[in-house]
């Protein structure tokens, strides 16, 4: 097997990760409907697994570091399948909760080992067509995963789904022993280095606006199949149509997000994603009830929110080039922090006012985001053009 083929093969396992991750905003309503809690209780299953992948990622990065690489892959989809199999054999919330927990460790690990894997496989000056490569796997699990989801959830129990996916973990790993090459450790980053970053100002702002950004769109996203269900009053079928198309317009944003990068720079495209973003919530808030409107506002929607998604991270990237992979570490865990927190908001929300607010409160978040960043490119703006002048006066005498 050649070693492209090795990288799409990582990228479809890091698709069934990103399945399990997605799935629970695709099935909440059924979900708190068969364990008998309240679409916001079971809406901190979210909550639950961000904060476990937020926090708990870095750790066992840094303890893991001098592991060989194959061994670390087989051992976070064997915990992986462990994870699908509490979900579907054991009873209740608590087990549930606990199932969130050990998925987002497991698939924590194995992301950012697949990736390291994945640069290592790629020839020279390839790299960053095989991270794109794994990180398009796994978003597609938005595209395909989540709607499957919910249809297999439509027809048969959900719990059926985690043990397919733990059986296809299992799959995996049989296939990963047989054709990923052993691949040496590498020297474990200090969590205190990688937290040393965030005492440079531009960098701690520039975390804030991922947070912000992606907290504003999980008060809305973790709760979008009770909305489309009671607010837009869809069918099942509607409902897993609006999540297909949901995923297609993420792919898609995500894609013209890097090109929009590339021609009219960062600064530009993330802040008009992020007004478009805010727009279009807003707009949900008046037009939720109308199922001919809620489509399109829906892969507006997607497009909109994940066309900030390559942009942050090359910003992100480009502050501290000498510490890139930091960098995306760190982003990859205020991300889920900012999922965590927007679950949880969105939770009080739905308990305490009514699922059709959800939009407009997600609205306000992404906004402080695109602020947020406003003032901080206008800065760095200022001080280049003052940097400018200064060199041109040291350099005339001027």
């Amino acid at each position: 097997m050649s070693n492209a083929l090795k990288i799409y093969m990582l990228a479809i396992i890091s698709f069934l990760v990103g399945t399990s991750e997605f799935i629970i905003a695709g099935i909440l309503d059924k979900v708190s409907e068969d364990i008998g809690v309240s679409v916001s209780a079971a809406g901190q299953l979210i909550t639950v697994f961000s904060l476990a992948y937020a926090f708990g990622t870095p750790i066992l990065m840094a303890v893991t570091a001098r592991m060989e690489r194959r061994k670390l892959l087989l051992y976070s989809l064997g915990v992986f399948a462990i994870g699908n199999v509490i979900a579907l054999v054991l009873p209740g919330f608590e087990f549930l909760m606990a199932s969130r927990i050990v998925l987002a460790l497991s698939t924590g690990v194995f992301v950012v080992t697949a990736l390291t894997v994945a640069s290592k496989l790629a020839p020279p000056g390839k790299q960053g067509s095989a991270i794109a490569t794994l990180v398009m796997g796994f978003s597609t699990a938005l595209i395909v995963g989540v709607p499957l989801g919910r249809v297999i959830a439509s027809v048969y129990d959900w719990k059926l789904f985690f043990g397919g996916i733990g059986a296809l973990g299992l799959i995996a790993m049989i296939i990963i022993h047989f054709t990923i090459p052993r691949t040496d450790g590498e020297e474990p980053v200090p969590i205190g280095k990688q937290l040393a970053l965030l005492k440079q100002p531009k960098i701690a702002v520039a975390l804030l606006v991922t947070f912000f950004w992606i907290g504003g769109y999980s008060i809305a996203y973790t709760y979008i199949s009770p909305f489309l269900l009671q607010v837009t009053q869809l069918s099942e079928q509607g409902v897993s149509a609006g999540l297909f198309a949901f995923g297609i317009a993420s792919l898609i944003g995500s894609k013209l997000g890097g090109f929009s990068t590339d021609k009219w720079g960062a600064p530009r495209t993330l802040v008009s994603g992020m007004l478009l973003h805010t727009i279009v919530l807003v707009l949900l808030t008046f037009a939720g009830q109308s199922a001919v409107v809620v489509f399109p506002l829906l892969m507006l929607w997607a497009f909109a929110a994940w066309s900030s998604g390559p942009t942050q991270q090359f910003h992100l990237m480009s502050l501290a080039p000498e510490a890139s992979g930091i960098m995306l570490s760190l982003n990859s865990s205020v991300l889920q922090l900012g999922m965590a927190a927007g679950a949880g908001l969105g939770g009080i929300v739905v308990e305490q006012a009514s699922l059709s607010s959800i939009s407009w409160i997600g609205a306000t978040g992404v906004i402080i985001a695109a602020a947020t960043a406003t003032a901080s490119f206008r800065v760095s703006y200022v001080r280049s053009r003052r940097k400018a002048a200064e060199r041109v006066v040291l350099k005339t005498g001027i």
